[in-house]
């Protein structure tokens, strides 16, 4: 008898500001998903919430067929737990692999419900999702780990001064600075503030996302970013950089314009590279981390060296994104990868499954 393919449920779309971001990934991932191993489902999550098992985009992959480069969340309504699990008489193993950028997706809820469904899953886990997605909580976390980090404050609309932020802001961190939502990603929402107006701007249109918002330091610095793979002992890949082409590397940037350049690896002497592959993998673990992460850090050449800016628990899949990237030039096709990140999601399953629930 043959043994059925294993199951590997694709999560895209999602009610996030990321959800164009997260239908473009899916589609590159399912292409390059390895047919021969895989039942490949692809659940789109729309704006409102419904999910819906796309068809069309099965349909597609079962003849062999191209998909489109977006992959839009539709087909037929189906019900979260049965879609996830399949049918009853389903004997293949089932794997999520959720490409849900940003809230409701990234932050943890998606992994909580998959952890109540008892279903292996690629990536963090409920705490790290969460704690990975606050950039707040993240930069305490990572504080307490001691690691380095530009000089940041946190505002929290209804609890701190809302009338003395932006006076507070310029005194300690200086001008200009950068203001962004806690919990959002792919540079949505994020402003350059040169003066006090163009702060108080650029924190109002944070708000619009989120009721936390980060204000940090501007630094003189070049933009690297590590790909890390592994459950409880990660592998860091070669360090990557990133050459903006506008102000800094904003959503434009990083999927309408495509005018940043890439560099792979990034020209660093040996003794950086190393060091921030193992700040790379030592963020990994402090955050709890697991399966994938991109972690971006800044490079103040001749002052405070690496600084970590952020760790994407969920990083852009397309084959243009930096997280597949640097792991191909580290000897990891798009294809294994897939293959990789499957295999740590049973092994983090089997982990957690495996503690007793008797007292």
């Amino acid at each position: 008898m043959v043994s059925p393919l294993l199951r590997l449920v694709v999560l895209y779309g999602g009610v996030s500001a990321e959800h164009d971001v997260s239908c473009v990934t899916a589609a590159h991932v399912l292409a390059a998903a390895d047919r021969s191993k895989y039942d490949l489902v692809p659940i789109g999550i729309t704006k409102s919430g419904s999910w819906l098992r796309n068809d069309k985009a099965i349909a597609a992959l079962a003849e062999g067929s191209d998909l489109p480069e977006r992959l839009e969340p539709a087909g037929t309504e189906v019900e979260p737990l049965a879609a996830i699990r399949g049918a009853a008489d389903d004997q293949a193993i089932t794997v999520v692999l959720p490409l849900l950028h940003g809230p409701h997706g990234e932050d943890g809820t998606i992994q909580g419900m998959l952890e109540l469904f008892k279903v292996p899953y690629v990536g963090a886990g409920v705490l790290s999702s969460a704690l990975c997605m606050d950039k707040a909580m993240a930069k305490i976390v990572a504080e307490q780990a001691g690691i380095p980090q530009c000089r940041w404050m946190e505002f929290r609309d209804g609890i701190d001064d809302a009338d003395t932020i932006v006076a507070r802001a310029v005194e300690i961190l200086g001008l200009p600075v950068f203001v962004k939502p806690a919990n959002l990603g792919s540079s949505v929402g994020i402003t350059k503030a040169h003066d006090a107006s163009e702060l108080d701007k650029a924190i109002d249109l944070a708000l619009r996302y989120d009721d936390v918002v980060i204000i940090e330091e501007h630094v003189t610095a070049r933009e690297v970013e590590v790909a890390v793979l592994g459950n409880t002992a990660p592998e860091a890949s070669v360090p990557g950089e990133i050459l903006p082409g506008s102000e800094f590397y904003d959503y434009e940037d990083k999927y309408v314009t495509g005018a940043a350049t890439l560099v792979i690896p990034a020209e660093l002497p040996d003794d950086a590279a190393r060091e921030v592959r193992e700040l790379a993998a030592k963020s990994f673990t402090a955050l709890r981390c697991a399966g994938m992460a991109r972690v971006d850090f800044f490079y103040e050449a001749g002052g405070r060296g690496w600084l970590l800016n952020e760790v994407n628990t969920i990083p852009g899949f397309t084959p243009g994104s930096m997280y597949p990237k640097l792991w191909e030039a580290s000897g990891v096709s798009y294809p294994d990868l897939i293959d990789q990140l499957v295999t740590l999601a049973l092994e983090n399953h089997r982990r957690r499954v495996g503690f007793s629930t008797e007292h």
